[in-house]
């Protein structure tokens, strides 16, 4: 495979993680509701640890586990800010 076509198949990679985040973001954004109904926290420690672990787990590389965590936790950073903004909405 040539550059270019590297950097076509990178553009659809970066399409589809566009659209699984914000899918992520939405569903996180059904849970800080449920989580609000129930009075809930927004942060849970424990669930995060458990994706953390999982997605440890389940790596292939060629990334590292750290590097795989830190990728989630901006993930789950962001998720939970989303959360707060919405849930001071509401």
């Amino acid at each position: 495979m040539d550059i270019d076509a590297i950097r076509i198949k990178i553009n659809q990679l970066d399409d589809e993680l566009l659209r699984i985040f914000n899918e992520r973001a939405a569903l996180a954004l059904e849970i800080g509701h449920i989580k609000k109904q129930l009075d809930l926290p927004i942060y849970d420690p424990k669930r995060e640890k458990l994706i953390f672990e999982r997605m440890k787990q389940e790596n292939p590389g060629p990334l590292g586990n750290d590097a795989i965590v830190r990728l989630f936790e901006r993930v789950i950073d962001e998720s939970r800010s989303l959360e707060r903004a919405r849930a001071r909405k509401d």
